[in-house]
């Protein structure tokens, strides 16, 4: 269990934050009946709040996702799409040394979405495919739309 948890609204649902060793470890859809904030966690709401309102487009914030070394590797990729723009499941494979079905998994086990980006990795062509969090697709919709992102 986290240390640390706090929820708030957002154009895309109620979210909430986790927090572990002063790293956040989790950004999953819902509401928890009670917080027990930090500083951390009040800064990431900020940040968050910030990127709803089109005021920030890189968060800096201290994240420590579990999962195995592959999925940490696609994650630290992911983190370097730029606001606004999408990479394909093959493209980042390829930048990384695997393979499209694997980075496919690897988005789908994100823990922290939004501030991970896996809504920016698309399929070929750059048509929308399955998003893990909130609605599904049509929160990766949203979150494009929101950056300014060309969709197809």
């Amino acid at each position: 269990m986290a240390d640390f948890y706090t929820s708030m609204n957002s154009p895309v649902g109620p979210l909430t934050i986790f927090e572990t060793d002063g790293a956040i470890v989790a950004l999953e859809w819902g509401r928890v009946p009670a917080s027990r904030s930090s500083p951390l966690l009040n800064d990431a709401t900020r940040q968050l709040t910030a990127y709803f309102d089109g005021h920030l487009e890189t968060f800096d914030l201290p994240v420590a996702p579990a999962g195995s070394d592959f999925q940490h590797r696609v994650w630290r990729a992911m983190s370097e799409i730029p606001y606004g723009r999408t990479e394909t499941y093959g493209a980042l494979a390829h930048r990384i040394g695997g393979v499209a079905r694997a980075v496919g998994g690897a988005c789908g086990a994100n823990p922290i979405p939004i501030i991970i980006p896996c809504h920016r990795v698309t399929g070929a062509g750059g048509r929308m495919t399955g998003y893990s969090a909130g609605e599904g697709i049509e929160t990766k919709r949203a979150l494009l739309r929101l950056e300014g992102a060309t969709l197809i």
